[in-house]
């Protein structure tokens, strides 16, 4: 501790062990040090000193000169973080004062710089060596002092630097650098020239270095140096506002995100922080690591005051319940189109194209599989897995059943005597499209905005995993409603048409159900449960898939595998045999279809030459009977009715036993 008016009589006085006490606490850091450049504004006062200190020594009468009173005094009014300077001169053999010349600056006065003739070093004494800035050969040769900061390796200085100290007079911290002055040509004189900077306005920030925003007022060499548990606290830099002292600890440990602490609102004065890490390396105490330990939260919380969990909890007995469920459905889907296939010579199955049936069954069994995606903790994976199962299934399996409905709807609604050619294959033609269009938006969709997972909150405040929703899902959606209300349509159309096994209503049934199903699920997501968990909305998942998909396979293929299990599966269902219905009747759609599929362009020619052939007959029928004996007609000479061929001329009517040739009261 030393005056800045040089007074030294205070640092005497004080007791030793309070003089340790607060050399320990204040200059600790400054120890570790030695080798490290302090990042003031030392070049330039360096340079300034060792300039100064060249004048000096060409003077070769600098003891009494004007020179050495004017270059300290200049020294002040050149910088304004300097705070006094002075130049001794010594007697090399005796180390006595010979001359001193000391300037101070004196604040805000408008005088400027003043000379100090009291409270400073004695002339014809020696200079008492605790003065911070000075050592003197005996205790120090070469002045190589502890109180001086080592030179780095690679940098040779002529004078210098002390480490940090307090002036008790002025109030601050002061660093002074000392440079010695070579003999001016004299023996057994030597000069001193020392000058100190207040570093004041430097702040000790013992927390890491701001990368982004360096600040020039703070020591770099105290970053870092600060005791907060690092892994799960952060430091916080309390800046002091009247920058009249240097302590340890100006500052706060703020728990990260991601941990807390029961203890004092996991904020720790910087102070307790650093008496704590003293105790615990001193005696062992484990205060720091039991109090300013922060704890981890809880799985997903990103912040959190307590244990409290963060994450809404998933039940997997209930979650695996409904996946084995809707696995055992896809499961039996796939065993419905093995049975269906081997029963398909059957009318039942023959009747309603079982390549439809077996499409409308995959689409099914692609849209049960949605509860597997949905099972599990949602990733990126899960929700591309949710879309395509959920969106091409529903394509797959409603396109199937409405080209089918579409076919019996424009056989219903011709006006013309011409047939509807509407083959499988042609409907297939029709149907590739549709999938084509799909599967090209579902590509696009992922590989150029991949669904991912978001974190929303239930009623409670716990997070979970659900798919995000954009307007890929809004446009597709806008789509499949569209699509929905185009197959309610076709379903109307053909509310009154007569089908075999009354199929065309079954599956109008089954799109009427797909469409108030969506619309109630959708109800019940965003206006009943919008802040269900996980779990509700997984079995509002299960639900959905349920009433939508079990019903279209209720509905479309339980009349049939009943009939097939009773053995009237190659029967004519009633209404069939009441209308003595055939197998050329069911070419579109709404009856048999023969075993071999026809050539309808051939068929049609058939029946052209069989009605040609008709009409010939008729009117050949109605020539005979115009001729026959009818007196007023005369048969041409050798046409088909002339006297050679009349006799071998017999109408159907004179033939014994006919009905036609008897009297009325006769029959």
């Amino acid at each position: 501790m030393e005056n800045a008016d040089g007074n030294v009589k205070a640092r005497k006085t004080m007791k030793p062990a309070k003089l340790d006490q607060l050399d320990t606490v204040m200059c600790q850091w400054f120890i570790q040090a030695r080798s490290q450049r302090m990042p003031l504004t030392g070049p330039i006062i360096q340079a300034k000193a060792i300039e100064m200190n060249k004048k000096l020594g060409d003077d070769s009468s600098f003891k009494a000169s004007r020179l050495q009173e004017a270059i300290p005094k200049n020294l002040l009014v050149s910088d304004s973080t300097i705070m006094s300077a002075r130049v001794l001169a010594i007697n090399a053999s005796t180390r006595q004062l010979i001359n001193c010349a000391w300037w101070q600056r004196q604040g805000m006065e408008m005088d400027g710089p003043k000379k100090l003739t009291e409270s400073i070093p004695e002339t014809g004494q020696a200079i008492d060596p605790d003065y911070p800035w000075y050592a003197d050969a005996q205790s120090s040769p070469g002045l190589r002092s502890p109180k001086f900061i080592e030179s780095p390796p690679n940098v040779s200085y002529r004078g210098w630097w002390t480490y940090p100290y307090y002036s008790c007079s002025a109030h601050r911290w002061l660093i002074s650098y000392s440079v010695p002055i070579p003999p001016p040509g004299r023996h057994g004189m030597k000069g001193f020239l020392s000058l100190d900077v207040d570093v004041s306005k430097l702040e000790i920030n013992q927390c890491e270095a701001d990368i982004y925003y360096p600040s020039s007022s703070e020591i770099s060499i105290f970053h870092g140096s600060h005791k907060c548990h690092n892994r799960t606290s952060k430091c916080i830099y309390k800046q002091s506002i009247s920058h009249t002292s240097w302590t340890r600890g100006s500052y706060q440990c703020l728990c990260r995100d991601g941990y807390y602490s029961p203890h004092h609102g996991g904020k720790f004065n910087g102070t307790l922080v650093e008496v704590a890490w003293l105790e615990l390396q001193k005696n062992s105490s484990h205060y720091w690591n039991e109090i300013f330990h922060c704890r981890k939260c809880e799985p997903g919380c990103i912040t959190c005051k307590g244990p409290q969990p963060c994450l809404a909890t998933y039940h997997w007995p209930f979650r695996i319940t409904l996946l084995v469920f809707s696995v055992t459905c896809a499961f039996c889907t796939a065993i419905l189109i093995i049975y269906m296939f081997r029963h398909r010579k059957l009318k039942v199955f023959k009747v309603a194209s079982p390549i439809f049936l077996a499409i409308t069954l995959l689409g099914c069994a692609t849209m049960y599989m949605e509860m597997a995606a949905i099972f599990p903790v949602l990733d990126t994976y899960s929700c591309v897995a949710t879309k395509w199962s959920r969106h091409l299934g529903f394509c797959i399996t409603y396109t199937a059943l409405l080209m089918k409905t579409w076919r019996v709807s424009l056989t219903y609604r011709v006006k013309s005597a011409h047939k509807v050619k509407l083959t499988d294959k042609q409907l297939l033609q029709w149907m590739v499209p549709i999938l084509l269009v799909m599967l090209i938006y579902l590509s696009t969709w992922t590989l150029s905005a991949t669904p991912t997972a978001e974190e929303i909150m239930d009623s409670e405040g716990l997070k979970f995993k659900q798919c995000s929703y954009n307007w890929w899902d809004h446009s597709l959606g806008i789509g499949e409603v569209l699509f929905l209300a185009w197959g309610i349509r076709v379903c109307y159309n053909v509310r009154n048409a007569e089908s075999l096994y009354n199929e065309a209503r079954l599956i109008s049934y089954a799109i009427y159900n797909i469409a108030l199903v969506n619309i109630t699920m959708v109800a019940f997501h965003l206006l009943i449960f919008p802040t269900a968990g996980p779990d509700i909305k997984y079995l509002l998942g299960f639900i959905r898939t349920q009433l939508s998909t079990t019903v279209t396979i209720a509905l479309v293929f339980g009349p049939k595998v009943i009939r097939v299990l009773r053995g009237q599966g190659d029967q004519w269902d009633n209404r069939a045999r009441s209308r003595g219905v055939t197998a050329s009747f069911s070419l579109n759609g709404i009856g048999l279809v023969p075993e071999e599929a026809p050539d309808l362009y051939q068929e049609n020619e058939e029946l052209k030459e069989e009605i040609q052939k008709l009409a010939a007959q008729i009117e050949f029928m109605k020539i005979v009977h115009m001729e026959m004996n009818n007196r007023h007609v005369k048969p041409k000479a050798g046409g088909y009715f002339s006297s050679l061929n009349a006799p071998t001329i017999q109408s159907p009517l004179s033939k014994p036993g006919c009905l036609l040739s008897k009297p009325p009261d006769e029959l």
